[in-house]
């Protein structure tokens, strides 16, 4: 698959004022580059979140959960089955806890009731007796299940941060996307949502005068669930959810994270003091993503809301197994998704859309991100779901709004799709088995007609070129400490080296010796064992490594060419 390399653009207003405000010439370029204006962008303080005061009915669910938890109802919360959903329900659990209301949780299980509020989910809910329905993580398309609960005498609060339908849902919502929200940033996730609706709900009972002569819960507790969910799904992370995540992390770093992320961290091998945010997407993430893959997120929550160490460190082994399997799941399905792509040549088409009936419906969604980054089509994979139906994952690349294509596909062919749902990089989707090939055909005239070559070239982003003395290791810690993510991306650099050694380690990744300017430094390539040539043009990250005790400058390599 080709590939484009491209410099971020630095706009020099943005770049003198983060000089004239005391930041380095380097970070300057970086957050300029980012679309940072001024220091304050840069405030993680707690103080600088935005007030919850204009997120849409946010005030009035706060004076109907005080209401409810003064009134000593019972409130049941219906989560999704990710790790943004297991963190929210965690949240709400906990949070609802703290400020006095009874409450208890389910989360479907994916592969018996799918996804959302649907009638089936109401009526597992109803045998609990619940008096209030509180959705997390999902809701805004859950006009059946809404209905059906209101058939049943159940309220239903609803908070999401999905987009929503042409119909809303005849409850009380609270979601950022949702129409008529002057909420500035859009962008949080799930967990997010709920925390939001937690600090308004304290506010409502401090005015109350509940607190009166006594210390108010500290919401703040709950940062490390907000960060994790946060980053885990993989939302913009503008300032806002920058702050969330950062003072998440300080919780984490300072040995104060709950018991279940802890063991996370143990189970990982990850150090809790250096935590960062790729230890929450790609190490803590999957593991608990992984109960809902395969088996049912309460083991996931479970293990979250635990308060004892030893229960914990059991529940997240149990995650880690399944994990594990999940690996193994998904790399079997992904060499099977190859070799049906090497009939043909995925270069000729806009859009990849697969099935096959012996895959796991747990793991369609990783598959087709793997597809998606290996060849740059938006990619949807699909498994076997209910009788006669087949349950589609699928993964966009930039300028392909996913969900807004499946609109599409939807609306000009009646009936293809049963149900589907999502954003832009990601959605799900129903479909009759039968009409596989149907819609593999839809999709991809969509495609055709919304992408051009351009956007089907893979472009790589990078802050550009380094000089050898900035090659050090106080510059790749001070990169270290700051919230990188989607949106906010890690800086990439863009050099010519010079290959003065290599050799193969752990069997699949190279350990190397480069130099530039009279300079040698240590860097890695992973999964490659191919020799490299004596010059290279490389795209590179500086890590702060540490090993035995010691850190010490690497160079990770994330792609290269020959140099002449």
């Amino acid at each position: 698959m080709m590939s484009r390399i491209v410099t971020r653009s630095v706009p020099a207003d943005c770049h003198s004022t983060l000089l004239a405000q005391g930041l380095s010439p380097l970070m300057a370029r970086l957050y300029a580059a980012r679309g940072i204006t001024g220091s304050d962008e840069l405030d993680y303080g707690l103080k600088a979140l935005l007030p919850y005061d204009n997120m849409k009915n946010i005030e009035a669910m706060a004076c109907r959960l005080a209401d409810a938890i003064a009134a000593g109802l019972c409130m049941l919360v219906v989560a999704d089955y990710d790790a943004d959903g297991a963190t929210a329900c965690t949240v709400a659990v906990k949070g609802l806890s703290m400020l006095g209301g009874k409450v208890d949780f389910i989360v479907p299980n994916r592969f018996e009731y799918g996804y959302g509020l649907t009638p089936e989910i109401v009526d597992l809910a109803a045998q609990g007796k619940p008096d209030i329905i509180v959705t997390v993580d999902n809701g805004i398309a859950s006009v059946a299940g809404v209905e059906r609960a209101r058939e049943l005498g159940i309220e239903v609060l609803i908070t999401d941060h999905h987009l929503p339908g042409d119909v809303l849902p005849q409850a009380l919502i609270v979601n950022p996307n949702q129409p008529g929200c002057s909420f500035p940033s859009k962008n949080l996730a799930g967990v997010g949502v709920m925390f939001y609706v937690l600090l308004a709900l304290r506010a409502e009972q401090r005015q109350r005068g509940i607190y009166a002569g006594k210390a108010e819960p500290n919401l703040g507790e709950l940062l490390d669930y907000v960060a994790l969910g946060t980053v885990a799904d993989v939302v913009r992370l503008d300032q806002n959810n920058r702050i969330l995540v950062e003072n998440g992390l300080r919780r984490m770093r300072a040995g104060r994270m709950a018991p279940g992320i802890a063991a996370l961290f143990r189970i990982a091998g990850r150090a809790h003091y250096k935590a960062n945010a790729f230890d929450l997407g790609f190490t803590l993430g999957p593991r608990l993503n992984a109960a809902g893959r395969l088996d049912d997120m309460s083991l996931g929550i479970a293990c979250l809301l635990s308060g004892d160490e030893g229960q914990a460190m059991t529940l997240a082994q149990e995650l880690d197994r399944l994990n594990r399997e999940r690996r193994v799941i998904e790399h079997g399905m992904q060499d099977e998704a190859l070799a049906v792509l090497s009939s043909i040549d995925p270069a000729d088409r806009h859009t990849l859309a697969l099935f096959r009936d012996d895959w796991h419906q747990g793991v369609v969604g990783i598959v087709a991100s793997r597809l998606k980054e290996r060849f740059h089509r938006p990619s949807i994979v699909f498994a076997p779901g209910d009788a006669g139906e087949i349950k589609g994952s699928g993964r966009s690349i930039p300028g392909f709004h996913m969900r807004d294509a499946l609109d599409l596909v939807f609306k000009r062919h009646p009936g293809l799709i049963l149900k589907f749902g999502g954003h832009a990089m990601a959605a799900g989707l129903t479909l009759s088995a039968a009409r596989f090939a149907e819609f593999q055909q839809a999709f991809e005239q969509v495609g055709r007609e919304l992408l051009d070559e351009n956007q089907l070239t893979r472009t790589i982003e990078t802050d550009g070129g380094l000089d050898a003395r900035d090659l050090h290791l106080p510059f790749a810690e001070e990169l270290a400490a700051e919230v990188w993510g989607q949106g906010f991306p890690v800086p990439y650099f863009h050099d010519r080296f010079a290959v003065m050694s290599q050799r193969v380690v752990g069997d699949k990744h190279l350990k190397l010796r480069i130099a530039k300017q009279g300079q040698e430094f240590d860097a890695m390539l992973f999964n490659q064992v191919d020799w490299l040539p004596d010059n290279i043009n490389a795209v590179y990250q500086l890590v702060a490594n540490e090993w035995q005790g010691r850190k010490e400058l690497q160079i990770y390599l994330q792609h290269w060419s020959a140099a002449e």
